[in-house]
């Protein structure tokens, strides 16, 4: 008996909700089934001549863009480069902000199309709110939520726990997998961005995949 259509029948129907509730809000939303038609949606929406800024997100590296964005003369600004100083780390994120184009996840998003994020530095959320000219936001059907209570659970529950391991963070959820509520130096959650609708500047788009991306 093939259960897996039943899921992926309603995996379907979520994305096509959340994509409505996101119109409603003010953003422009798509939604997509495969990974790579995604990926070449999202090239096909950027100019070869635009900055591209790249926040902190596993779901863009996953979709393999930047290489592609690269490799066709985008210039592309992200800070996941190994040896950076500090300076040159703030500087980068500085430009990413500034950039033509933003490329990020969410670390989560409700069924009414609430977009919800948290940061340690505030690059991501700043840029996600306010300075480049066009957002683009790719989302795993694995991000997707009940409500804004949810949206908070699984910050704390499942990405900064997997993010922090991924950054060899000593924080407590690195190991325990859950948050425990620490008062570390190194607590990836400082900042809680809710985006309940479409920033009055700039172009904002959400592109919802029906695949398990990023934390």
């Amino acid at each position: 008996m093939a259960f897996k259509e039943y899921r992926e029948w309603h995996s379907k129907c979520n994305l096509k909700i959340v994509a409505e509730n996101l119109i409603k809000r003010g953003f422009k939303a798509k939604c997509f089934d495969d990974v790579n038609e995604a990926k070449n949606y999202i090239l096909s929406m950027i100019p070869p001549n635009a900055t591209v800024g790249v926040g902190g997100s596993v779901t863009i590296r996953e979709l393999g863009i930047i290489e592609d964005l690269e490799s066709r003369g985008n210039k592309v600004i992200h800070h996941w480069i190994k040896g950076l100083s500090s300076e040159d780390s703030y500087r980068i994120r500085m430009m990413e902000i500034g950039s033509d184009f933003f490329l990020s996840s969410c670390n989560a998003i409700t069924v009414d199309g609430v977009i919800v994020n948290a940061d340690s530095s505030g690059n991501r959320v700043a840029a996600l709110a306010f300075g480049p000219k066009h957002v683009i936001l790719v989302v795993g059907t694995n991000k997707i939520v009940y409500d804004l209570d949810m949206a908070l659970w699984r910050i704390y529950n499942v990405a900064a726990p997997m993010n922090s391991r991924r950054l060899g963070v000593k924080v407590p959820c690195a190991e325990a997998g859950y948050c425990v509520d620490c008062d570390s130096i190194d607590c990836p959650v400082r900042i809680i961005e809710i985006i309940k609708r479409k920033p009055q500047v700039g172009d904002y788009h959400v592109i919802l995949i029906d695949a398990n991306l990023g934390f």
